[in-house]
């Protein structure tokens, strides 16, 4: 039997369709894949049988249940209580894709110069085959169901005993080990079927014993999880949830530093985790230049100002208030933690990254910064979300060149685009004016260097002198790669390349690692 859902709902802001507003919420179980959605109604009576509810939030909602052979027969018992947990478990946004070529709305995918941003950075699959994302995606339905005990009454001991049971005995292992600055996130995407943000990001929300401290509802918690990792967009060669994943981890990795263990409150743990998993919430894999320069409505919603970190920030917004993952908390504080979410999630825009660097160089230099202070801890807030946004290039070769091979793909991507459409190409988007190597030396010499270097005058710890390590490595291994490239243009032969060496990381200490 296979499971398809759709749930289409839209973020704070952009308009709600009419279509939209008009439906009711249905399900409907069927032999014929053309009932799913909304059904010729001469065709209603070959339906197996169907629910239906008043909304009074005018959610639309559609599930089908396709048979494998016509001998099946299911039966289904509703309680009052199972139906409030049937609409947490199944509330809008989580979508499986059916086998028969249903390519479902989504929250942000704005056609635009006859550019999708659903398939912008998509590859086309071998007839036949079922993509992987689908399958993963069945599987994060199947962990919603068993979620589902925790609601119906049944007694867990462990908040994380629902997880135990999704985790394979090495994705556990690698939890163990998650404040590693080492940790290969790419291994534990695949170990957890591609679910990486969820678990990590659930993981660490219990370990610091956040969870019962803010009294959050396990089943909203995991459906919000959900969302926001469904939320992106998984073709994006680095804009992505694995992305996020990384960004998380690297913020826990920095939440653990003497300074910052020390002084920082339950709040602005919770709000810096929270940030960090929905920093680049509903990326649609190319720049605010380019939103700007083709018109788009979200560039002129926030007047050219922060626009895809605006759009991340409601967009996250949109998804607590859609779960009420703080609907227990009083109105006043609710939209306090709003706030503060979106102060971090807009101290990611790379454009104002002089501003944020120069007033934390003159904090470093007056030294007046005061983690009592409730204003200097949330700067350091934001400068720790920073580092770990573009922390990529301070990780071991291994898995820092894998992301510089995502990043310069989804650039280089998008000056193909411009091209196509007759525009102009953006910095660093233009594969025949830029090379990999040249990319990534300039990132890390005007960008990163600068940066870390503040902030191992702040945090003068083990991890930062790694990370400096690793980063000096790193951009000494790029720009061994440039003189080749240059010769063998010069000579007009086609030397074979030789591989880059990765650098030896074993000379560097391996900081930032949990006893």
């Amino acid at each position: 039997m296979e499971l398809c859902y759709q749930l289409p709902v839209l973020p704070l802001d952009r308009p709600v369709p009419k279509h939209v507003l008009s439906r009711r919420g249905a399900i409907s179980f069927s032999s014929s894949s053309s009932l799913f959605g909304a059904p010729d109604p001469r065709q209603l009576s070959q339906r197996r049988g169907a629910i239906s509810y008043d909304s009074s939030d005018q959610t639309a909602l559609y599930i089908r249940m396709l048979a494998v052979t016509n001998k099946i027969k299911t039966s289904f018992v509703f309680t009052p209580g199972a139906c409030v947990i049937f609409k947490q478990l199944f509330s809008r946004d989580v979508r499986v894709r059916s086998q028969v070529g249903f390519e479902p709305e989504r929250r942000g995918s704005h056609p635009y110069l006859g550019v999708d941003f659903r398939t912008l950075h998509s590859r086309a699959e071998s007839a036949g085959s079922i993509p992987a994302r689908r399958i993963r995606r069945l599987f994060s339905f199947q962990r919603h169901l068993l979620s589902s005990r925790l609601v119906r009454g049944t007694p867990h001991l462990n908040p994380l005993h629902i997880l135990d049971e999704d985790y394979c005995g090495q994705a556990r292992c690698m939890l163990d080990k998650v404040g590693s600055w080492n940790f290969d996130i790419f291994l534990f995407d695949r170990l957890t079927n591609g679910n990486s943000l969820v678990f990590l990001t659930f993981h660490l929300l219990n370990q610091y014993g956040l969870i019962e401290l803010f009294q959050l509802d396990m089943v909203k918690l995991r459906q919000f999880l959900v969302l926001v990792q469904e939320d992106y967009h998984n073709q994006n060669p680095y804009h992505n949830a694995v992305h996020a994943a990384d960004v998380t981890q690297a913020m826990h990795c920095y939440l653990k530093e003497p300074k910052l263990a020390e002084s920082l409150t339950s709040c602005d743990i919770l709000l810096g985790l929270l940030a960090a998993a929905t920093h680049d919430l509903d990326h649609p894999g190319v720049n605010q230049p380019f939103l700007i320069k083709t018109n788009h409505y979200l560039a002129a919603l926030y007047r050219n100002t922060s626009v895809l970190e605006n759009h991340h920030w409601r967009s996250a917004v949109g998804l607590l208030r859609e779960t009420e993952l703080f609907s227990h908390l009083s109105a006043e504080d609710s939209l306090n933690m709003e706030r503060q979410l979106g102060s971090l999630i807009l101290a990611t825009d790379i454009s104002r990254q002089n501003d944020y660097l120069s007033r934390f160089r003159t904090h470093l230099d007056e030294n007046n910064l005061c983690l009592g202070n409730a204003s200097h801890r949330h700067f350091i807030m934001q400068m720790a979300l920073k580092c770990a946004d573009i922390c990529n290039p301070c990780r071991p070769w291994e898995l820092s060149k894998q992301w510089s091979e995502k990043v310069t793909e989804e650039f280089f991507h998008q000056g193909d685009v411009e091209k196509k459409h007759k525009l102009e190409v953006s910095p660093l988007c233009d594969r025949e004016a830029n090379t990999l190597a040249s990319v990534q030396i300039g990132f890390m010499t005007y960008v990163v260097e600068p940066l870390f270097a503040e902030w191992a005058r702040f945090s003068d710890t083990r991890l930062s002198q790694t990370m400096l390590g690793h980063l000096g490595l790193n951009k000494a291994s790029w720009s061994a790669t440039e003189p080749e490239a240059s010769g063998s243009s010069e000579e007009g032969e086609s030397e074979p390349a030789r591989a880059t060496e990765p650098p030896s990381s074993r000379s560097l200490s391996q900081g930032g690692q949990e006893s």
